[in-house]
């Protein structure tokens, strides 16, 4: 991630040093003494820089090392906004004045900016030899030895847990039954703990046993003379053997013709798994494997060496819940009092099922007076203000180690989350725009920012650090994660929350400011502090109609969020013009009307959000914005003429071009950087024959240029006409396609040509052997939503047609059927199933699909009938329990069942991973 990031190790220095190159340059006519300054001044900071990233990867410097760090960074935020205040006001001084005296005004306006900018680099130098000298004077670093108060690792404490005090493994301990088992999750779990279990009632069933511990950065050669002592039953701690691979030899030949159980807990990383697993002999029957980890891609490449299997450890149920709390709490005689029950389902709520955080918690009580006030308050301190204990500390400690484990940038992203208020639903496309907009991320090589701040949001997912929700789009940290990057943000004043009527914003300036309270409290706690808020970089309102201080206060703002705050009024936004700096502006869902006219003054906006609202036209100067890359209107809103000058724009949603004229469309057209288009064509009187050519035309001119995603909802009347037929030449680029929204008589055949084609949605009439033909060869295709509602035979799906990617399948019609080679690396099958006739799926020979994980059932009826529908769930989830007991998969996922009536508009299914 090079480029001018901003990051939590860091701050704001590499945007800081090429903001100082670019002064220097002839344009800011910035003087020869000045210029030997900033010269100073950068070398300074680039060694800083170098030394920051360093020490962002030890996991706990100590107070004088953290203070000094937290220095520099605030430091180079004040820098870097005085430079972009100085060059805003060199660019307005630029304009060419009429008049002698306006151009003697203009001359003394520039001279005293240069003279501002003079003076504050100096002040800066002088403000970095400072804190530098300061933290030399007190530091500790060189002259005493530090060393890791890490006595033991806290999760090997928990394997020694007795199986009395361990609730809801009983299940899961049941289901290893495959050579290799993967279990993944996130910290906190209770994953090495199974494990341990499992190894403690299984290894006298075995020849030989070892159980061993990776952790983040393992002692490979520890690691491997531990199992070979262990299996072995002697001392290979000193062994001269010297290298890895003469290891892995030993132990292979060793347990060559054994049976075997080997527990690998706590693995991290693919390459370290690569090294361990060629000690694990292949001549040794019914020989089991049992590996941990935090992250997906670890757990499946565990799988993929041997004949394995993922499982996906889930949190407590509220009853498994509620048990281990009381158990923890009370002896086993008592229940818990009557007075404390509700907060006592209050407190397990915030624990959200989470093992480690339920121990935690119940910890803090024990020695509490049993009073409702007391509960109370530790339900509230939950997450920074939580109160200290041994139990508290663990589970911090076991946190930490999938935050230190990431990346400075990846950390950036993770803390960046605690602007969200607990159990917000986040919108994964948003959230990216978001992290760009900061800083965050930056365009590198021939990968957009968005597609990398993509990866990265698939990293943390790949973590097991923010989980998908029931809906497709939308996304959640669960709450312990959230309080623990709530206290890493707060420690290192990364984000400042107003959360409570009692709490104040503190000593520090804000850099970041979330507001979730309401209209009082909003009001006295940011007028006690607003000399600070006028360095805040970003400001999301959550809450409902706080008296916020003029727009002019947050003159930095990078981030503006009012979404869904339908209280707001046009003078809300008075001044808007002024945040020079603003990248990203989010009105959706608001009571807003129209824009102010002086959002054209915004150069540096690069997205804009104003879906949902009673707009019904966007303003001429939004074509002024000549950085403007997302655009999101919302299918009322009609664009302005000249579109075509927003020559930046990659994303643009949602247009109804039915409501549009034909030049606009032919302007869309001429987006030459358009990665992204969602359309909607639903005014049927509007659509001329005249003007579907011309939507045709537009959608083949955007195909020869860099179109990746594209979206289009119809009226069923109008059916596919607006589509080029043939279209020709084939949009080769395109990643996304979903024309779902009207029924196509036929695949149209240009679909094949789509090689890089991954994800799809279709609706059709019918569907035939050609058509399963031209779908099934498209050889990158991941995901396939196939909709056809009127069709009546039974769908048979064979190994002929393809489909060798494919990994998610969501199917609305007739049951299909699959024959064996059909489909071979599925995981994800969504079907609907009529309430009435639920054993119909117990013909779609699931057993041949051999990477199936989850199927989701789509109950749907045509009377409102409860007990048929419950007993439609019963009988889907038996069905589901019985095609996995035939595979002997360890991850039983229930058949997951959505009610939907006949009328339901849009009955798409949630993906889940």
């Amino acid at each position: 991630m090079e480029g001018a990031i901003v990051s939590i190790a860091t701050g704001a220095l590499k945007p800081v040093l090429m903001k100082l190159a670019t002064l220097v340059c002839n344009e800011y006519m910035i003087s020869k003494e000045v210029h030997k300054e900033i010269e100073t001044l950068s070398s300074e900071l680039t060694a800083i820089h170098s030394f920051l990233l360093k020490m962002s990867e030890e996991e706990n410097p100590d107070a004088q090392d953290h203070a000094w760090m937290m220095d520099v960074r605030e430091l180079s935020y004040d820098i870097e906004d005085i430079i972009d205040e100085f060059m805003v006001r060199v660019d307005d001084d630029s304009a060419n004045p009429d008049g002698f005296i306006s151009k003697c005004k203009n001359s003394l306006a520039k001279m005293k900016t240069r003279s501002r900018i003079a003076k504050a680099i100096r002040d800066f130098k002088s403000q970095i030899t400072k804190v530098g000298d300061r933290h030399a004077r007190y530091r500790t670093r060189e002259t005493v030895l530090r060393t890791n108060n890490r006595i033991v690792d806290h999760r090997a404490l928990s394997i020694f847990e007795l199986a009395s005090n361990l609730v809801g493994i009983d299940e899961p301990k049941n289901e290893q039954q495959p050579k290799v088992i993967s279990v993944v999750g996130f910290g906190g779990l209770g994953k090495t703990t199974l494990a341990y279990q499992v190894y403690q009632e299984l290894k006298g069933k075995f020849d030989c046993s070892a159980f061993l511990s990776v952790s983040r950065n393992p002692n490979m050669m520890r690691i491997l003379r531990t199992i070979l002592s262990e299996v072995a039953q002697r001392d290979y701690a000193l062994t001269e053997d010297g290298y890895e691979q003469q290891l892995i030899i030993k132990i292979s030949n060793f347990l060559s013709n054994k049976r075997y159980l080997i527990v690998i807990d706590d693995i991290w990383k693919v390459e370290i798994w690569n090294i361990i697993k060629g000690a694990f002999s292949m001549s040794s029957q019914c020989s089991k494997i049992i590996t941990t980890t935090r992250i997906n891609d670890v757990a499946r490449s565990c799988c993929s060496s041997f004949s394995g299997h993922v499982y996906n450890i889930r949190p407590l149920n509220m009853v498994h819940s509620r048990h281990l709390f009381h158990r923890r709490l009370f002896n086993s005689e008592e229940k818990c009092p009557s007075h404390l029950e509700e907060v006592s389902d209050q407190i397990l709520k915030k624990c959200d099922g989470l093992p480690l955080a339920i121990i935690a918690i119940s910890g803090l009580l024990v020695n509490k007076p049993m009073t409702k006030d007391q509960w109370d308050h530790v339900k509230n301190s939950i997450g920074s203000a939580l109160e200290r204990n041994p139990s508290v500390d663990v589970m911090i400690s076991i946190l930490s180690l999938s935050y230190y484990d990431l990346p400075p940038h990846l950390k950036t992203c993770l803390l960046h989350l605690s602007i969200f208020p607990e159990d917000y639903l986040i919108e994964k496309d948003d959230l990216i725009l978001r992290w760009v907009a900061e800083g965050f991320i930056h365009k590198k090589g021939s990968y957009t920012s968005f597609e990398l701040g993509e990866m990265c949001f698939n990293e943390l997912a790949n973590r097991n650090l923010i989980q998908r929700c029931s809906n497709k789009d939308d996304w959640k940290v669960h709450d312990t994660i959230l309080d623990f990057i709530i206290s890493m943000s707060i420690k290192d004043n990364f984000v400042t929350l107003v959360a409570s009527p009692d709490q104040t914003i503190g000593t520090n300036k804000v850099r970041r400011l979330s507001l979730q309270i309401g209209i009082e409290d909003g009001n006295s706690i940011l007028q006690r502090r607003l000399s600070d808020l006028s360095h805040a970089r970003s400001l999301d309102v959550f809450c409902y109609q706080p008296k916020l201080p003029s727009l002019l206060e947050f003159r930095h703002l990078r981030v503006l969020s009012f979404r869904y705050c339908k209280w707001l009024k046009s003078h809300c936004i008075a001044n808007i013009g002024r945040l020079f700096q603003l990248r990203y502006l989010n009105l959706k869902k608001t009571g807003l009307t129209e824009l102010p006219e002086e959002i054209g003054c915004l150069q540096n906006l690069e997205t804009l959000n104003v879906m949902d609202n009673h707009m019904v036209q966007l303003p001429q100067c939004i074509t002024r914005l000549g950085n403007l890359m997302h655009l999101f209107i919302g299918n009322q809103i009609q664009l302005p003429d000249g579109i075509a000058k927003m020559q930046a724009l990659e994303t643009l949603q949602a247009v109804d071009l039915s409501k549009h004229s034909s030049n606009i469309v032919e302007e869309l057209g001429q987006l030459k950087n358009l990665r992204e288009l969602n359309l909607l064509i639903y005014d049927y009187d509007a659509c001329t024959e005249e003007h579907m050519k011309t939507i045709a035309s537009c959608l083949l001119q955007l195909g020869t240029y860099n179109l990746r995603r594209l979206n289009i909802m119809t009226s069923i009347i109008l059916g596919n006409i607006y589509l080029p037929d043939p279209w020709c030449p084939a949009p080769l680029k395109l990643e996304g396609l979903d024309i779902s929204g009207s029924p196509m008589p036929r695949v149209p055949t240009w679909i094949g040509s789509l090689v890089n084609l991954k994800r799809l949605g279709l609706a059709l009439e019918g569907v035939n052997c050609e058509d399963l033909s031209i779908i099934g060869c498209l050889p990158s295709l991941l995901q396939l939503s196939l909709r056809v509602p009127g069709y009546r035979d039974s769908l048979i799906i064979s190994g002929c047609y393809g489909f060798s990617c494919l990994r998610d399948f969501c199917f609305i019609g007739q049951q299909p059927i699959f024959t064996a080679g059909s489909m071979p690396r599925l995981e994800l099958l969504i079907l609907n199933i009529n309430a009435s006739k639920p054993e119909t799926v117990t013909n779609a020979a699931l057993e041949n699909l051999p990477c199936l994980m989850t199927v989701q059932y789509l109950l749907y009826q045509y009377n409102k009938n409860d007990h048929e529908i419950e007993n439609a769930e019963a009988a889907l989830k038996r069905a589901a329990y019985t095609y996995l007991n035939k595979r002997s998969k360890a991850s039983r996922q229930d058949g997951q069942c959505s009610r939907l009536g006949p009328q339901a508009s849009r009955p798409w299914p949630a993906m889940h991973n």
